[in-house]
């Protein structure tokens, strides 16, 4: 059964020529292309929701920010592949903070966003080089204050985080902090939930933006 997408662009040529780029791919079909959040949202109304949104950040009416939140907190199961010319940092953070799961650039190649798609159906999300490495570069310490206070994080979760930052199993980290692994889940959830994570990648990458682990 092949993975659904919808296109959102304003730029019909752009829509038009991703289109018929993912077509090629045997395990993926576009089932519509849209110009705008508003559109979107009308076709999944009428139940024709698809498993991946391929995003653009700038359109009229509802823009990419406002669309994958809308997603975010309606349609969270619905995978989110930001696909834009802006890559300023400050605009991968906001895609990402608003539900995205993914971004690309649109002048990256064929290859990339196969990529891209096999990762968001393999393991939900879709974190390159590119964005990881914007996203270090967007650090800004000195208008982050306490980030551990803030997050109401106690000396364990962090513990627990900066483990979680390396390649240690769950397990391992278990053993490393004399706890049991039912323990280490119920840290990964309070952790999770605290900074607004779905997924250890994203915790991470929170958890490098806001200084609680150094590079």
């Amino acid at each position: 059964m092949k993975t659904s997408i919808a296109i959102v662009d304003d730029h019909e040529l752009m829509a038009k020529a991703l289109s018929g780029l993912v077509q090629k791919y045997e395990e993926y079909e576009v089932i519509y292309e849209v110009g705008n959040g508003k559109e979107l949202i009308k076709y999944i109304q009428l139940n024709m929701v698809p498993s991946i949104v391929l995003l653009d950040i700038s359109m009229p009416e509802m823009n990419g920010y406002e669309t994958a939140l809308w997603l975010k907190n309606n349609y969270p199961k619905i995978r989110i592949l930001a696909l834009s010319m802006n890559d300023k940092e400050e605009a991968i953070v906001e895609m990402l903070r608003n539900g995205a799961h993914g971004y690309l650039p649109k002048g990256c190649k064929p290859y990339e966003l196969k990529m891209a798609l096999d990762s968001l159906v393999a393991k939900g999300y879709y974190y390159s080089e590119f964005v990881t490495g914007k996203l270090v570069k967007s650090l800004n310490p000195d208008t982050i204050l306490n980030p551990v206070e803030a997050l109401n994080l106690n000396d364990r979760e962090t513990e627990f985080i900066k483990l979680a930052c390396s390649d240690l199993t769950y397990v391992e980290i278990a053993d490393k902090m004399c706890v049991s692994p039912r323990t280490v889940d119920g840290y990964r959830e309070s952790v999770f939930q605290k900074m607004n994570v779905k997924s250890r990648v994203g915790m991470v990458i929170e958890a490098i933006r806001l200084k609680i682990v150094e590079l």
